[in-house]
């Protein structure tokens, strides 16, 4: 089975940056669509961003356009998400997930690899 560890999370204050990593197992790390997803407190499962298996496209949610930068290293399995301009509304436990097949997808139920989570505070 694939693991998945995120990593690079912590304390900023607002208009700082963080970069987030994703380290995933195996010799197939390429052929997985990676995605971040985010969770606040009392609240749902979100999507951040997604990139595809080349890293070569990207897609992400309009809560964080402009401001984070996803991207991965195949030759190191690892996907990383940039963090700039950060509110505290972005205060949240920061996912990592992996896809088998098809295109990019906002959809957690697309997501076979899930990582334990990582957490990003935002102090105002």
């Amino acid at each position: 089975q694939v693991q998945v560890v995120e990593s690079g999370g912590g304390l900023v204050q607002a208009g700082g940056s963080l970069r987030l990593s994703c380290t995933a197992s195996g010799r197939t790390f390429s052929t997985y669509v990676m995605s971040w997803f985010r969770q606040a407190p009392g609240k749902e499962r979100e999507f951040v961003a997604t990139i595809t298996r080349s890293g070569s496209g990207a897609y992400y949610a309009d809560s964080v356009k402009g401001r984070f930068t996803i991207s991965r290293d195949n030759a190191r399995n690892t996907v990383y998400l940039q963090m700039n301009s950060l509110k505290p509304e972005d205060t949240a436990v920061y996912f990592c997930a992996g896809r088998d097949a098809g295109g990019l997808s906002t959809r957690e139920s697309d997501h076979e690899y899930w990582g334990w989570g990582t957490q990003v505070t935002v102090s105002s």
